[in-house]
Formats: structure tokens, sequence, C-alpha cells
């Protein structure tokens, strides 16, 4: 049984499908997925929305370009545009339910757009929870994201099922779950106006998915940076960059972990934000 229910939501003249829990709970917590081939909220997030809606308040929303949600009438953007639009999605989600300050949940892509959410409107956001999160500087893209942004030039379903795994230390802690995920996925990246549209959502220039450090270290908001060890998509330098950066930063490394902390360690993913989103309590039972 689910602690959440999917809802609908015109926000910016288009329809966002998400996700939502906990709405008699105090603090808020929003989760954004990444950027991977078919990617949405439920498949980032179903357990951490589960676990963590009797405490907090929870919404996860299909980003604009992914999942349910529905096609601005404009779609010859840039990047920076695409991002910006995702922050008053989040924002406009926000003051459906009056919600003055919210934590932010970031993986991947997602983290790109909760530090551009910072950078947007700096109190509506608390604290930060990065995941693999884009953003900071590497040496360069990886094969892996190399093959997933050319997804298209070999659109089979064995192909796509290398991807998938490769997001993965280890698959074997989906069992049998991954064949779904992989079919699932595969079904909405092979829609025609997503496999149209898919390719013009990443930057030509890799450099555009960057923070600058300017903007970093103005940023007050307590951070907390997780990450996979073994990452193949985001390596674990980019969360080392971050940390330079970001004033009041930590930065929690998981060994036989890649991409995806949420779901190849979803317990201590899980236990790690609660404890860094109620830390005075925490610290209190330590007294």
């Amino acid at each position: 049984m689910s602690n959440y229910q999917v809802k609908e939501l015109i926000t910016e003249g288009f329809k966002t499908v998400y996700c939502h829990g906990g709405e008699t709970n105090a603090e808020t917590l929003i989760f954004l997925h990444g950027s991977g081939p078919g990617a949405n909220a439920l498949s980032n997030w179903k357990k951490a929305l589960n676990a963590l809606s009797s405490k907090y308040q929870v919404i996860a929303l299909d980003l604009v370009g992914f999942g349910s949600t529905e096609l601005p009438a404009d779609l010859n953007m840039t990047f920076w545009e695409w991002t910006t639009l995702r922050v008053k999605q989040v924002l406009a989600i926000m003051d459906h339910y009056n919600i003055g300050k919210a934590h932010l949940v970031g993986n991947s892509m997602g983290g790109v757009i909760s530090l551009n959410a910072v950078m947007h409107s700096p109190q509506r956001f608390d604290k930060l929870i990065l995941m693999g999160s884009g953003g900071g500087k590497t040496s360069g893209p990886t094969p892996e994201i190399v093959r997933m942004t050319g997804f298209f030039n070999d659109p089979t379903i064995e192909s796509f099922g290398n991807l998938i795994r490769w997001f993965m230390y280890d698959e074997t802690v989906l069992e049998d779950d991954i064949n779904d995920i992989i079919r699932t996925r595969y079904e909405n990246i092979m829609r025609p106006e997503v496999r149209e549209l898919y390719p013009k959502l990443f930057p030509k220039n890799p450099a555009e998915m960057l923070i600058p450090p300017s903007a970093l270290r103005r940023m007050t908001n307590q951070t907390l940076l997780i990450h996979g060890y073994e990452d193949q998509f985001v390596p674990r330098e980019g969360s080392l960059s971050l940390l330079e950066h970001i004033p009041n930063a930590e930065l929690i490394l998981l060994k036989q972990c890649g991409h995806w902390v949420q779901i190849e360690k979803s317990d201590r993913f899980i236990q790690l934000v609660d404890q860094f989103i109620d830390q005075r309590n925490h610290q209190l039972a330590l007294i």
C-alpha cells in the first residue's frame, strides 16, 4: 500500500504530475529526479516516499520533459531555460500548498535543479541533500554519460538494458524488478514525443551543467552530499568539487554503490535523509 497519492496541478500553463504524501506534517521534503532515459518521480523515489511520509510532507514531481507531466507549448528552450522552468514547477507546487520553505532532495540533474532553485529563490529553501549530483566540476563526461545522452544512436532494448544496469554497482539488489524497470522505462522513452525531445534536453556544452563557484560559496544552506563511490555517471569528484565551495556542506561516500544510492542503499539513504533533516532532535538525543 502506498503512503502517497499521485496528483495533478497546472503549473506554468501545463499539467504537472506529482506524488504527494504526509500533507499534515510540518516540514516538507521535495524530491527531484535525474535525467536518465525514462526517469520520473516514482522510479527514483518510491521507497523513500513511503518511508518518510509518516514524518514529513513529501512531494516528488515528474519534472517537465519527463514522466507524465505535460510538455509546454514551446519546446525550443536552452538547457538553462528548461532548468528555470523546472524551478518554477517546484515553486508553483509550494505556493499551491502554502509551503513557505522546503528542503530539497536532488539526484543527478535534480541536484543541478536544486542548486539553481537556491540561486533563483534562496528564501524558499532550507536544507539541501544532493545525491550523485551534477553541478560540480569533473574531468569531463564519462563513457556512460556519452552513451546515455546519445542513446538514440542505437535505441535497442538490449542497449537500454545495459544502460540501466550501468547506473548501479550491482543490479542484483533489484532482483527480478530490474527487468520490469527496463521494460517500463524503455516503453516510456520510445514514445514518439519523448524520443524526439530527449536529446534536446541536454546542453550542447557540458560546462553549462556547472554551478559557478561564485554562486556556491554564497549558499549558506546546510548541505548533505551523498555519493556512490563507484558512480560511473557523475564521478565522486563532482561532489568533492561541490564540497570545496559550499560553506556548510558535508560529504558521505558509500562503497559498492553506483549512481542510484536511493535504490542500491535505500535503507541507508532514508536513514541519512531523516538524520540530516531532523538533526537537532538527533543531537538532543545524544546529550
